[in-house]
């Protein structure tokens, strides 16, 4: 799909990869839709993609409440129209054992991401499947492929959220809506500081990815927009790694668990 004069829906695009994507389709034509809570963030976005001779709304939506999701969606039906593309992308959560989880962090873990790219995508699908053409991006992170030791809430939500991308890949056969789901390694953003004590127990196996830059992964994104995959995981290494786990699955949950955060006292695995 060429990103000229398409609507372009983006969640979590007031900072890292949601305004990267918004910037860089902004900027090949695209007219995006700015989405999450902070409204002065958003707008600042919105501010250089506009100077910059873009097309850039912005609605403000707390992405854990579906009551406001739905209230945006028919704004943005009314005022800009249906989306040609939405991109899942808001996120959140600290990796915590089970038992240092609370109730409140795990209901919060499971409406963003997973909630958040339920109903932003159902809110359209009505109007897409009329169309009978769009295409759904849920970005995700690599907890989604493997289980990551001191991450549980955090990794249930991520393999919600990949069970979600490929029932709606299913809900989508036969159309010409395409559903894909990108997967980027560590990202310089400000999610770790966000959520302080989470990158220590980012396993060390992790180092050998590097750390891709916001810019990097919206490039993808804009690649799979103008072709569409099924998968895309970046970079090339974790593509490998994803492989070599559906294959040898024992050998890389050792792998995981050896290079992973422990409990103090615990002893490392043999």
């Amino acid at each position: 799909m060429n990103t000229e004069g398409k609507i372009i829906l983006i969640t979590g695009a007031s900072s890292g990869i949601g305004k990267a994507c918004a910037i860089q389709l902004a900027a090949h034509g695209a007219h995006v839709i700015l989405q999450a809570r902070g409204e002065e963030a958003l707008k600042e976005v919105a501010n250089i993609i506009e100077s910059n001779g873009g097309k850039a709304s912005v609605y403000p939506v707390d992405l854990s409440d579906f009551n406001q999701i739905n209230n945006a969606a028919e704004r943005i039906k009314s005022e800009v129209g249906v989306p040609d593309v939405i991109i899942n992308n808001a996120g959140m959560g600290k990796w915590l054992f089970i038992e240092e989880t609370e109730h409140v962090e795990i209901e919060q873990m499971m409406s963003v991401p997973y909630f958040a790219a339920f109903h932003t995508t159902r809110a359209f699908i009505k109007e897409i499947l009329e169309r009978n053409s769009g295409h759904i991006i849920n970005v995700n992170s690599p907890a989604s492929l493997m289980a990551f030791p001191g991450a549980n809430s955090y990794t249930g939500a991520r393999w919600a959220l990949r069970g979600f991308n490929d029932a709606l890949r299913a809900d989508m056969n036969g159309t010409k809506i395409s559903v894909s789901m990108l997967v980027a390694a560590k990202v310089s953003s400000s999610y770790f500081d966000n959520n302080p004590g989470s990158e220590e127990r980012v396993p060390k196996i992790s180092a050998l990815f590097g750390t891709l830059t916001p810019e990097q992964v919206a490039k993808s994104i804009h690649n799979l927009i103008r072709s569409p995959r099924n998968y895309v995981i970046i970079p090339f290494l974790l593509a490998v790694v994803a492989w070599f786990n559906r294959l040898f699955p024992s050998i890389v949950e050792w792998i995981v668990f050896k290079t992973s955060y422990k409990r103090s006292g615990t002893q490392t695995i043999h």
